[in-house]
């Protein structure tokens, strides 16, 4: 049997919830083209994603440590397969749309720069008078402008549903600027879905990765409601702790989280009677989210990691070499544009001197800001 788009189609009108986004009823792309046979739009938007140069920078890129610090470590490419594993699973929990959602999470960090945050602030400083830098507005750029695979139009002709899920991108340390998409309705519940994805992988696994490193011990989390919650879940006491309780306490923290979102967000859904995907859009509030238990817990975590981990030492100096990496590079190129490479100083007629520089930093991978700063800066390193 072939599952055409069609048939795909009719599957998820069967299977999804009434306020679950259908692809047949997307509001299309900003270039008319000829739909897939096999594939639902949404699913073609993931794989273009998939195949994008932007997407296969971030296997060096930072999510706390920096790539050479070691080979286990999160990087921003592993970060945002959990995302999307974990969105995927809400998804088919909740009776949204699993392409849309794997999409968004799959695009959600394509516009970070090198260094992590750290890298964010940074040129979001040295950009202030030239139009600012946010690294969700940079990933709209990237798939509507940069990323060039197509001779017929710039950027990836993704579905407005999937920029949308872009540009409402919001979490505790992203700010969502919807102007151009609907910016009076909140998020598809696909959206929604994406983001606390993101919030909840990030925690997790930043207390993994903290736990690895030693830069976090398991007595300093002693006291944590969450962490007594999860250690009385597996059984065991804090002088037990090794490899493999580790992994068991971080699994039960995703799964005590997944099920407190998806008994949450449903009871929310049950009690608003939500009908379509405008009546969710249109709730004063996001649909989405954690119990006020869970909620005050994950808040305690997180300020935990903030202080103890984020703030650590050795995540600070890194911080320190970050600034002065992508700073001097900044202002090296602002200088004297002629030590851009060549197709570089192409994009400075078409998009201005000080954007060309910001797009060339921000795609850039750590390994390569380090090499391009050695070459720069160190007499002895050939340019």
């Amino acid at each position: 049997m072939q599952l055409t788009r069609d048939r795909l189609e009719a599957i998820e009108d069967q299977n999804l919830a009434p306020y679950g986004v259908r692809s047949k009823f997307s509001k299309g792309r900003l270039y008319p083209e000829d739909e897939p046979e096999y594939r639902t739009r949404f699913q073609r938007d993931r794989d273009r994603i998939l195949h994008t140069t932007a997407f296969r920078r971030l296997e060096y890129k930072t999510q706390v440590f920096i790539n050479f610090e070691g080979d286990y470590y999160r990087t921003r490419l592993t970060h945002t397969l959990e995302v999307t594993q974990i969105g995927r699973t809400l998804a088919r929990a909740l009776g949204a749309n699993e392409d849309l959602i794997e999409t968004i999470c799959l695009a959600h960090d394509l516009g970070h720069p090198a260094f992590g945050h750290s890298g964010e602030t940074i040129l979001a400083r040295l950009m202030k008078d030239y139009g600012g830098f946010d690294h969700n507005k940079q990933t709209l750029r990237i798939v509507t402008l940069l990323e060039r695979r197509y001779d017929q139009w710039p950027g990836l002709n993704l579905t407005w549903e999937v920029r949308e899920g872009i540009v409402k991108h919001e979490s505790e340390y992203d700010i969502a600027d919807a102007s151009d998409y609907n910016p009076s309705l909140r998020g598809t519940l696909e959206a929604q879905v994406a983001n606390v994805s993101d919030e909840l992988a990030y925690t997790a696994h930043d207390l993994d990765d903290g736990l690895r490193s030693g830069m976090i011990t398991p007595s300093m989390l002693e006291g944590l409601s969450l962490w007594e919650i999860l250690c009385e879940a597996v059984g065991c006491r804090t002088s037990q702790m090794d490899d493999l309780i580790r992994h068991r306490i971080i699994r039960k923290l995703i799964g005590l989280e997944v099920s407190d979102i998806v008994h949450t967000t449903d009871q929310q859904l049950r009690e608003k009677s939500v009908r379509s995907v405008e009546e969710l859009q249109r709730l004063p509030f996001n649909v989405i989210g954690f119990s006020e238990d869970m909620h005050r817990r994950n808040r305690e975590l997180k300020d935990f990691l903030y202080k103890n981990l984020y703030r650590h030492y050795r995540v600070m100096r890194m911080t320190v070499k970050a600034e002065r990496i992508i700073t001097d590079l900044f202002n090296a190129y602002r200088s004297e544009p002629t030590i851009l490479p060549p197709h570089i100083r192409t994009w400075v007629q078409e998009r201005g001197l000080e954007r060309a520089i910001c797009d060339y930093i921000a795609g850039m991978t750590d390994r390569y800001a380090v090499e391009e700063y050695q070459k720069l800066f160190d007499p002895k390193t050939l340019p």
